[in-house]
């Protein structure tokens, strides 16, 4: 062989190798972020099922229509879950039935576990939509489909729901004696953030 022939041997080998790497650096990455997005919709179910049954228990104390309607929500909500219906159409209903008991005679216990459910289902719901987000966008970046790295593994998919109205359902209780009050923040830095690599 030529010194010619042998330059462009190491050149192709070379590239091939690059190629190899940032494909098996891809595919790393990609597996990492469904596990990331599985374990993001694991937490958003159990954030939902608390929500579900701290409604449940405020419906088991309040009296009237809007107690009527929350257990009719809680119905649908867990019927959605059973048969994999309109998840998030069912508990966008139960999350405007919760706005409408009146708190006011709900147990302090009670109500400081409602406000801490619905908190934490805002969290989950947006780290889960942040997980799909980052997947979704390495899933399309052009090596990772032409190369249909991603393989078999479905496409995540974001849950939208309203989330509740300050002041309305999210507020901390009443001050009194012993009550502490607790403030919610969320930094939206984390939802800017652009996926690299």
């Amino acid at each position: 062989m030529t010194p010619e022939m042998w330059t462009l041997a190491v050149a192709v080998v070379l590239v091939l190798a690059w190629i190899t790497v940032l494909c098996v650096a891809r595919v790393r990455r990609l597996d990492r972020l469904h596990v990331r997005t599985d374990a993001a919709r694991a937490g958003l179910e159990a954030a939902l099922d608390r929500r579900a049954a701290a409604a449940l228990s405020a419906a088991e104390v309040t009296e009237g229509e809007s107690a009527d309607r929350l257990r009719a929500a809680i119905a649908a909500a867990h019927s959605a879950r059973a048969c994999a219906g309109d998840r998030e159409a069912t508990e966008n209903v139960l999350g405007r039935a919760l706005g409408t008991i009146d708190r006011s005679v709900l147990p302090p216990a009670l109500l400081a576990e409602l406000i801490d459910a619905e908190q934490l289902l805002i969290l989950a719901r947006r780290v889960h939509n942040d997980a799909v987000r980052d997947t979704l966008g390495l899933r399309s970046r052009r090596l990772v489909r032409w190369l249909h790295l991603a393989g078999t593994a479905p496409l995540p998919a974001y849950f939208e729901i309203a989330d509740p109205e300050t002041g309305v359902t999210t507020s901390a209780p009443p001050a009194g004696p012993g009550l502490p009050i607790v403030a919610l923040t969320y930094d939206r830095v984390s939802a800017d953030r652009r996926t690299e690599g």
